[in-house]
């Protein structure tokens, strides 16, 4: 079920500061926005190309001017102003500059990266994390025989357990996933140990769950995790029967060093993803 969400621009996730020139900036999933403010004087090729290259701006800028005035040169010469509320897109290959003695502030939804050179603070870094998928098994069916209300209620008060659950091992919830959760722990061990207590919550709100729990590096991009690994530990989810905690080789061997213990479940395809995969059920102790 989607959640509405929502961020503020006076907290950003990411703050980018060059020469006469401030961006703050949030991610909400897949869709970035940010608050760009440039001084008067300010030109792209004098206070930006020094620090990431290249003769021309080869980002897509697409936003809206909220103040000030700037102008966008493309390379066959062609010079384009933008004022208050002007709602512009300009493709790659040009120079921009503020025009006058007022800064120009823009919100912009296309072309920060690529315009800063990749260099927003904090926007993406990757790392090496543990990762928890947990989903209620035939979440459709039991909707539809407990009614909206009633499944509403029943959904809510089993996110909030594992929500609990969550903060108690010192995971970090990520997002909502449907009827379940996306959750990134420093190691295996309490993932697993995070997954379990789910999976008790789950059975004593007579509703059955599966889980996967795999190890990988991601993309940090603000709240949000990316990755091929995100994709990876999805499809393992999506092989556990009810009640069961599916994990990748990788995070078996990892795990064992903390006395879990694991049986075989089965090496098979996972859609999209390349080669065979051996899988392993988590036995709690």
């Amino acid at each position: 079920m989607a959640e509405i969400r929502t961020k503020n621009l006076d907290d950003p996730d990411v703050t980018l500061q060059l020469s006469r020139l401030t961006v703050q900036q949030v991610e909400l999933g897949d869709f970035t926005v940010g608050l760009t403010r440039v001084d008067p004087g300010w030109r792209w090729s004098t206070d930006v190309r020094p620090e990431v290259g290249g003769d021309w701006c080869q980002a897509r800028h697409v936003g809206v001017v909220l103040s000030g005035r700037f102008a966008a040169t493309m390379q066959d010469g062609t010079t384009v102003e933008f004022g208050p509320y002007d709602v512009f897109e300009i493709p790659p290959g040009h120079d921009g500059f503020v025009i006058g003695d007022e800064p120009c502030v823009q919100l912009e939804w296309a072309g920060l990266r690529a315009f800063a050179g990749y260099r927003m603070l904090g926007a993406r870094t990757r790392s090496l994390a543990t990762l928890l998928f947990t989903d209620i098994v035939e979440s459709t069916a039991l909707a539809a025989r407990l009614g909206d209300g009633a499944w509403r209620d029943l959904f809510s008060t089993h996110l909030e357990a594992a929500r609990g659950a969550v903060d108690e091992h010192r995971g970090r919830e990520v997002n909502t996933t449907g009827d379940g959760l996306l959750a990134t722990f420093d190691g295996p061990a309490a993932a697993l140990r995070c997954a379990a207590d789910i999976r008790r919550l789950a059975e004593e709100e007579h509703i059955a769950i599966r889980a996967s729990v795999h190890v990988g590096e991601v993309e940090l991009v603000g709240d949000d995790v990316r990755g091929i690994a995100v994709h990876e530990a999805s499809r393992i989810m999506g092989e556990a029967g009810p009640d069961e905690i599916l994990v990748s080789e990788t995070t078996r061997a990892l795990a064992l060093a903390s006395g879990l213990r694991f049986e075989p479940h089965s090496t098979t395809e996972l859609k999209g993803l390349p080669g065979q995969w051996p899988l392993f059920s988590f036995v709690e102790t």
